[in-house]
C-alpha cells in the first residue's frame, strides 16, 4: 500500500489545497494530510480547529485522512509509514522555498518529496493571502468551502 503525506498550516484550508489534494489522492492509495503544530509560529485557527476545517473539506474523499502532528514531518512519515511527502507548487517562490526542505527529508530518511503544481486557476490562491483580504472586508467565498468561509469571517469578527 503506497500511503504519501501532504502537510501544511492549512490556516484556512483553501479550493487550492483541496485542488492538490483530489489530484494526489488519485495517485496513491493513502493521502493523510497532516496540520502542524508549530508553537513559534503565530496562526489565526488552532491545531483543532484546522483539524476540524481540513476533515469537513475533505469528507468527499474516501483515502484522505487527516491528523495532526508535531515535530519533523519525516519523523511523522516514518510512524505511519508513508513513502513520500506531497508539496504543492503555485510557483517559483514556492520551488525555491520547498526543495531544500525536501533535499533534507531525502538525506535525513530517504523519503521523497513530489510536487504537484497547483492549477492554474488557483494559482494566486493562498492562506495569508485570503485571510489578507478577509480581514479588510473582502469576499473571500470563492476561496475557500462555505463552512471555512463562516468560521474565517467570525473569527475575523471576534478579533476586532
Amino acid at each position: 500500500m503506497t500511503r504519501a503525506v501532504c502537510p501544511g498550516s492549512f490556516d484556512p484550508v483553501t479550493y487550492g489545497h483541496l485542488d492538490i489534494f483530489r489530484r494526489t489522492a488519485g495517485l496513491f492509495d493513502e493521502l493523510v494530510v497532516a496540520t502542524g503544530t508549530n508553537p513559534s509560529k503565530s496562526r489565526l485557527f488552532d491545531p483543532e480547529e484546522r483539524l476540524e476545517m481540513l476533515r469537513e473539506a475533505c469528507t468527499d474523499l474516501p483515502n484522505v485522512t487527516v491528523m495532526g502532528f508535531t515535530g519533523l514531518i519525516v519523523d511523522f512519515c516514518r510512524e505511519i509509514g508513508a513513502q513520500a511527502i506531497v508539496k504543492g507548487l503555485r510557483g517559483g517562490n514556492d520551488y525555491e522555498y520547498e526543495l531544500p526542505m525536501a533535499q533534507m527529508n531525502a538525506h535525513l530518511t530517504g523519503i521523497e518529496t513530489i510536487f504537484v503544481p497547483t492549477t492554474a486557476s488557483l494559482g494566486y490562491v493562498s492562506s495569508s493571502l485570503v485571510k489578507e483580504v478577509a480581514s479588510l472586508g473582502g469576499d473571500v467565498s470563492e476561496f475557500v468551502t462555505p463552512t471555512v468561509h463562516e468560521r474565517l469571517t467570525a473569527k475575523i469578527a471576534a478579533r476586532r
